[in-house]
């Protein structure tokens, strides 16, 4: 006799399984984009200042009229925030806005990349963090913000100039201030497991209530 067959062996691997996705709510941003805006703000803010502290050397020059009165160059070293806001000629206050600079700057890229914000809001981080940097590459190399840009209005003079970072600061912080942040979706309830289905019971006989069952001879058997 043929020996009996052996039962084919399962597969020792266990299906994979897929895996599963991080809800839309904690996707980080793709921070390429606010570097890339970053990175432009630094380089256009400090090529700026150097043509214009360098080059036109408005440092002793201290005025040059552009389109007069509504655009002039006029220089000003500032040493506190923005408009002379915390001007201080102390070394401590300088390094203490530096760090306050950098510190903001971090909390941002962080703040940002974590709550996966929109394309406006990159755009707007990479405004303010670029412009903070450039105003504080200045003063490390200076000691000072170099401020040069003045408008005015007929019949009025502006006494505060103010540079490109400075616009790129007010622009980055009024738009993370006004654009609305995406919500996260809520996270969707399990199912429920589906009840066992059950098999219907037999059907009663219509005339005794009891079972249907099949007729049977007088040995007990089935017909």
């Amino acid at each position: 006799m043929a020996a009996p067959a052996k039962p084919l062996r399962a597969s020792a691997r266990k299906p994979a399984t897929p895996r599963k996705r991080a809800p839309k709510g904690h996707q980080r941003a793709d921070m390429r984009l606010v570097a890339w805006v970053a990175a432009v703000i630094f380089v256009l803010d400090q090529a700026l200042k150097y043509w214009v502290v360098h080059v036109l050397q408005l440092d002793r020059v201290r005025a040059i009229d552009v389109f007069p009165p509504w655009l002039n160059l006029r220089m000003a070293w500032n040493q506190g925030v923005n408009f002379g806001l915390f001007a201080s000629d102390q070394e401590v206050m300088r390094w203490v806005l530096i760090g306050i600079a950098v510190v903001i700057c971090l909390w941002v890229w962080f703040w940002v990349r974590r709550s996966a914000s929109g394309r406006l809001a990159r755009i707007s981080a990479g405004l303010l963090i670029g412009g903070a940097l450039g105003n504080v590459i200045d003063r490390i190399l200076y000691g000072a913000v170099a401020d040069f840009l003045n408008m005015s209005l007929p019949n009025w003079q502006n006494p505060y100039s103010f540079n490109v970072a400075d616009i790129s600061i007010f622009a980055g912080a009024i738009g993370l201030v006004l654009i609305p942040q995406p919500q996260p979706e809520p996270p969707k309830k399990p199912r429920k497991p589906r009840a066992p289905r059950t098999q219907p019971a037999v059907a009663p006989d219509q005339t005794t209530g009891a079972p249907d069952e099949q007729p049977r001879d007088g040995d007990g058997k089935s017909g």
